[in-house]
């Protein structure tokens, strides 16, 4: 059912998926703090972060197909109302245990975001999918990168805690709000619940757009996880030895290219989808060249963040335009089948640059993000190639039958 969506309810979905995003990645900034009040080790510090990343990945696979089959507008209110009790079960917690459980469950209730953006593929306007889309998923960037700025200012002022009551209490708003303040979806699809799991599983196998995008977005991703799961890492050390509060303020940074990249729906709409997909994934590999300087000056890097987001955010969007063009029917089963790439690479990505800045240096790390955008190339010159050959052949004319055509018939 197509009606549009309004300028209104593009912003009020970016918010939704800005914040439950935010649940996912608001512990990082402050993770030694809350490591150490809920008495963690040091080496454990790191479950707290996969509790939300696990949770992320099973809530994709077993809630986002359900989207198909349920009224989205509800299941965007649910979830919302669910990420709140996460969150808020995650402020209070006494210890690690608890901290853990309350992670991982709003883990599984933010792929609301998924939800979201394919609610917004089903009452866009076709010629107004991809821009609908592409300010939608802004949201999602600005969640990322913009609650390692806000974390980082309030658990120095406030503490740890702070950070997941405003996000419990932000969901639950927005739970409130979208009830009355989008329209109806109702969906009308006569599959079953389990058949749907199964067709996602056959996605991989038997779809080839999907295979392609699902593996750039998961090379893309990992490039994109280099960079942020190591940043704090180089710019804590010598010479800048900056803190928590002013690494944090890269984010904003990164938040100037991914908005930048909300053109990229447009140009998606104008049909240059596998276009803007090449040049930036070009551009994602570039980037790493100027993210390698970290010095004497911070400019070179600066910049390199702003076309790495610019880069991804493009990607991501394109991505997301053709297979919800190609799956309008199943865009929720689609979306999350197709995000489950992004969860892993993002894992890639962190694991493998955290081992090769602390085995080789910061070098190491940014040669991983460099390599991760080429590998992702190489998948989408890959797919063209392969759409190249499938088209029909159209017999051209040979010199002597255009010759023959120019000599008039007596």
């Amino acid at each position: 059912m197509v009606t549009g969506i309004t300028r209104a309810q593009r912003l009020m979905l970016a918010t939704v998926c800005a914040v439950a995003v935010s649940t996912i990645y608001a512990i990082q900034p402050v993770l030694a703090v809350a490591g150490t009040e809920l008495g963690l080790s040091p080496q454990s510090l790191g479950v707290l972060i996969a509790a939300g990343q696990i949770g992320y990945f099973a809530g994709l696979i077993l809630l986002v197909p359900l989207g198909d089959l349920m009224n989205r507008r509800r299941l965007i209110g649910a979830m919302l109302a669910l990420t709140a009790a996460g969150a808020a079960v995650t402020a209070a917690a006494p210890n690690g245990v608890v901290a853990v459980v309350g992670l991982a469950f709003a883990g599984v209730f933010a792929v609301v975001v998924q939800v979201t953006v394919a609610y917004v593929a089903a009452v866009s306007a076709p010629g107004e999918r991809g821009r609908n889309i592409g300010a939608v998923t802004s949201g999602v960037v600005i969640g990322i990168l913009g609650v390692r700025v806000v974390a980082g200012l309030l658990g120095d002022t406030f503490g740890w805690r702070a950070v997941f009551a405003l996000l419990a209490v932000l969901c639950a708003g927005l739970a409130v709000v979208t009830r009355g303040g989008l329209t109806q979806d109702v969906r009308t699809s006569g599959d079953r619940y389990t058949r749907i799991l199964r067709s996602m599983g056959r996605l991989v196998t038997t779809d080839r757009l999907f295979l392609s995008r699902g593996l750039i977005t998961l090379f893309v991703f990992a490039s994109f996880g280099s960079l942020w799961s190591c940043l704090a890492l180089p710019l804590g050390a010598q010479p800048w030895s900056l803190g928590t509060t002013e690494i944090g303020l890269f984010g904003l940074v990164g938040l100037a290219g991914a908005l930048g990249a909300g053109r990229a729906g447009r140009w998606a709409d104008a049909g240059h989808a596998q276009l803007i997909t090449g040049w930036s994934l070009l551009l994602l590999a570039a980037s790493w060249l100027l993210i390698a300087r970290t010095g004497p000056t911070l400019v070179l890097l600066v910049v390199g963040i702003v076309l790495l987001d610019f880069a991804v955010q493009a990607v991501h969007v394109s991505s997301q335009h053709l297979l919800t063009t190609a799956h309008p029917d199943r865009a929720g089963s689609v979306i999350g089948a197709y995000m489950a790439f992004y969860s892993l690479g993002s894992a890639l990505g962190a694991v493998s640059t955290t081992w090769a800045y602390t085995s080789w240096g910061w070098w190491a790390s940014c040669l991983f993000g460099a390599l991760y955008a080429m590998a992702g190339f190489a998948v989408w010159w890959s797919a063209q190639r392969w759409l190249r050959d499938r088209r029909p052949k159209i017999n051209q004319p040979t010199f002597r039958t255009r010759y023959a055509t120019m000599i008039p018939r007596r």
